[in-house]
């Protein structure tokens, strides 16, 4: 039977079996936690979300976060009837209901609210937002570095669904990730519409080459928070970082790859199509940028 692997995957904790969850003020048994069927989330991915890490009781870089969060919020006009203060305030409302004072991963979930019809037209949502937060013991525990493969399903342009969007609607990229599955990898590598290495259907995307870190343009690809520190601190720290169009020969060929994400930092990538990169295993300069980025939210904390 064939390991499965994913980038989200964390060590097993049954603290977990009984979290509660944030719905809408309260905070419930995640067995008695739901939203309606009439939910527009439910209903048509209408609505956006933010993923935070919990270090030493901080949510490390939350206004990076939340800047993003209300980006989103505003481009798909959509009143969350908090300000910044209100969802921390949430945030630490689940977090000492759950116990919980490190190494927790948490999801915010808001949704243009319930319908009074089952059609899509915004303004059938009349109630008012649906505002949900599912918050995790996570110690993010990867069994080997991940194997990419490539799809045919790309992100976007920004006027059909702009990919920097982090929208409930990730039905593209569910896509994308089957089809690498199908190909007997355990994530997707997505193109951008002019055919260059992009991203994948659930991190940033990086390659390493002869000393230099290479990543996408960014026009087509989440802008990642993680990925925007790693641009950060290899400029800080005199390590060669370009964000430019490069395409799978150049990327077959590159001595690391790695991905990176709010959930798991730095993930290290194996294979792609079936190529080994470098050693199959993370590189010195993956680890070095690791390392780095470990002294980054050390900072945080402090």
């Amino acid at each position: 039977m064939t390991l499965t692997v994913t980038t989200h995957q964390a060590e097993e904790d049954l603290r977990n079996e009984s979290i509660k969850i944030f719905v809408n003020g309260d905070v419930i048994k995640k067995s008695d936690a739901k939203v309606s069927v009439f939910d527009s989330g439910f209903m048509l991915g209408d609505g956006v979300w933010e993923g935070l890490r919990l270090y030493d009781g901080q949510w490390v870089f939350f206004h990076e976060h939340m800047e993003r969060l209300f980006s989103a919020a505003k481009a798909i006009d959509l009143n969350m009837d908090h300000d910044e203060e209100g969802i921390l305030n949430a945030l630490e409302k689940t977090r000492l209901s759950n116990n919980i004072e490190t190494d927790a991963h948490a999801r915010i979930m808001i949704t243009r609210g319930i319908k009074v019809r089952p059609f899509q037209h915004p303004s059938l949502s009349q109630s008012g937002p649906t505002f949900v937060i599912i918050m995790e013991h996570s110690k993010p525990q990867i069994a080997r570095p991940i194997r990419l493969a490539t799809v045919p399903h790309i992100r976007g342009l920004p006027m059909s669904q702009d990919p920097k969007l982090n929208s409930h609607s990730k039905l593209n990229c569910v896509l994308a990730c089957i089809a690498a599955e199908k190909a007997g990898a355990d994530e997707a590598l997505m193109l951008d519409i002019n055919g260059f290495v992009n991203t994948t259907n659930a991190c940033n995307f990086f390659i390493v080459k002869k000393g230099a870190v290479w990543t996408s343009t960014g026009d087509y690809c989440m802008n990642g928070i993680t990925r925007g520190k790693v641009i950060e601190i290899c400029k800080s720290n005199n390590i060669k970082v370009f964000e430019k169009n490069f395409s799978l020969v150049d990327t077959y060929s590159a001595d690391e790859a790695f991905l990176t994400g709010t959930f798991g930092a730095q993930t290290a990538v194996s294979s792609i199509d079936g190529r080994t990169i470098g050693s199959g295993k993370m590189g010195p300069i993956t680890k070095e940028i690791r390392k780095l980025y470990n002294s980054l939210i050390n900072e945080q904390l402090k």
